[in-house]
């Protein structure tokens, strides 16, 4: 349910996923009106499990996302929208921000943690085996995968990096794509890895519904595999920062909004977690980067607050 549009929260956190629920629940704690506008399109939700995250192993991340949601709910203070924030604008030190359905709601801060999309290579049959057996992490996914026939998909000049820790979990074959060939110190890497080198290119991903069986090369080879691994290419969900001005940087993996070490963006009283503001991506950087920014968010209203009351008393 909307809350009164003449309310004023401490902070409204864009996107409820890891990242916003857990910046949440820390102001929330402190007594601090938080709300959550969440659009309900978590980049994870592709992936039936979540791995690695202290606690929650084996999870699947829409649970984990509805039992974080619960607790944060049972503060008075929290509240959690189902909607899209399509405009934002600053007047005076106070956030207003625009949901698709026509609503606003004010804040004094604004957190985005509204994630990134996956750009994803262009191989046939790669997309809809996204999440499944085409899989990004190896921390995340790799040990549901141990002892198969595993392949590296190079999409980037870092993704032999990628393909360097694949042999831990099994056999694995490195797929230049005949795009990003390696130099001669990342071939003695990876062939000390016992890992074969392919510089063909995929054509095709083979398997029946979302499973991965093999892959046909350019040269009509066919290649038995089990699963795939790449690394993406990821742009930020939301150009709502930049109508508010906040930068952006381009890192080794895709573009984030740039912040500092307070997870403030270039824009006074605009922060960013998660996904969308760090090149470390997982459940659980996602929400260590939320707590942290949640700390800064306090600490900064809390200084605000005691420059109020010092300029009332000196009145």
């Amino acid at each position: 349910m909307k809350g009164p549009i003449t309310m004023l929260y401490d902070a409204i956190i864009v996107g409820g996923n890891f990242a916003g629920l857990a910046a949440a629940l820390q102001l929330a704690r402190v007594r601090r009106k938080v709300l959550v506008v969440d659009a309900g399109e978590p980049r994870n939700r592709f992936a039936a499990e979540s791995h690695g995250f202290l606690g929650q192993d084996g999870v699947a991340p829409f649970e984990i996302k509805r039992q974080g949601e619960h607790q944060l709910l049972s503060y008075p203070d929290a509240a959690v929208w189902r909607d899209r924030v399509t405009r934002a604008e600053k007047t005076a030190g106070v956030f207003a921000v625009t949901l698709e359905n026509g609503s606003m709601a004010k804040a004094r801060r604004l957190l985005f943690a509204t994630g990134v999309r996956d750009v994803l290579p262009a191989v046939k049959g790669l997309a809809e085996r996204w999440g499944t057996s085409v899989l990004h992490c190896p921390y995340c996914h790799g040990y549901e995968v141990r002892d198969r026939r595993l392949g590296a998909l190079a999409n980037m000049p870092w993704s032999a990096d990628t393909a360097l820790l694949l042999p831990d979990l099994g056999p694995t074959t490195f797929f230049t794509q005949g795009l990003f060939e390696i130099d001669p110190q990342q071939e003695r890497l990876l062939t000390g890895r016992s890992i074969i080198i392919e510089r063909t290119p995929i054509a095709e991903i083979l398997g029946k519904d979302k499973s991965v069986e093999a892959v046909r090369l350019d040269d009509g080879r066919i290649i038995d595999l089990d699963a795939i691994f790449t690394t993406t290419r990821t742009v930020v969900t939301n150009d709502v920062p930049a109508q508010l001005g906040c930068r952006l940087q381009e890192l080794p993996f895709g573009v984030s909004l740039e912040v500092n070490e307070f997870q403030e963006t270039s824009v006074q009283g605009v922060f960013a977690a998660g996904d969308t503001a760090s090149m470390m991506q997982s459940a659980t950087f996602a929400a260590a980067s939320g707590v942290r920014a949640a700390v800064f968010i306090h600490k900064s209203l809390a200084v605000e607050d005691a420059s109020v009351g010092v300029q009332a008393n000196l009145g």
